[in-house]
């Protein structure tokens, strides 16, 4: 496998399972809780996830054609609470921009990755486009998952290993990969 094929698969690797946290996230919290913000220069759960959506919809939409800001978006608009906050609407956003998302890396061809984009008129290689849209995500996800584990104090189902149990999980990777050839 080339290195460009290794790296795109790595990427799309990364980009699904930082979405299956967040959703893992998301998914601890009541309705009402996706628009509770700590204080009011905080964003919600909600917010996050509607700039995420509208970043990765316009940032992923022609990735290598076009700007990656996209004259439709409206980037203010996606901290401003709207007006049918339900769940199943939030949800449906925040798909769209991921679908969008590995639908654009699915397509990507290894020898595209030293082709030249933009994004806000700034000039990158496609690699550096990724890597900045694989920061994105984490940043915004982090955020997500504190702000759900703090909102679920108590009740939180953690999304990685359980606290003391780090020697045990170790050990079962240990085994897991024992004779595996190393990198």
């Amino acid at each position: 496998m080339s290195t460009g094929s290794e790296y795109l698969k790595d990427a799309f690797g990364r980009f699904s399972d930082y979405k299956g946290l967040a959703d893992k996230a998301i998914a601890q919290l009541p309705d009402d809780a996706l628009w509770v913000t700590l204080d009011p220069e905080s964003n919600s759960v909600g917010l996050l996830m509607r700039h995420l959506a509208g970043n990765m919809r316009s940032r992923w939409r022609d990735f290598l054609t076009t700007d990656g800001e996209k004259a439709d978006r409206h980037r203010d608009q996606e901290f401003v609470v709207p007006a049918d906050r339900s769940r199943a609407a939030i949800l449906a956003d925040w798909e769209s921009g991921w679908a969008q998302l590995f639908s654009e890396l699915k397509s990507l061809r290894p020898e595209q990755l030293e082709r030249t984009t933009t994004a806000r008129h700034e000039p990158m290689s496609a690699v550096s486009a990724i890597n900045r849209q694989l920061m994105h995500a984490a940043l915004h996800i982090g955020q997500i998952i504190f702000l759900a584990k703090h909102l679920r104090t108590g009740a939180w189902k953690t999304l990685s290993i359980e606290r003391g149990q780090s020697d045990a999980f170790n050990e079962t990777m240990r085994q897991k990969f024992q004779g595996s050839p190393k990198a």
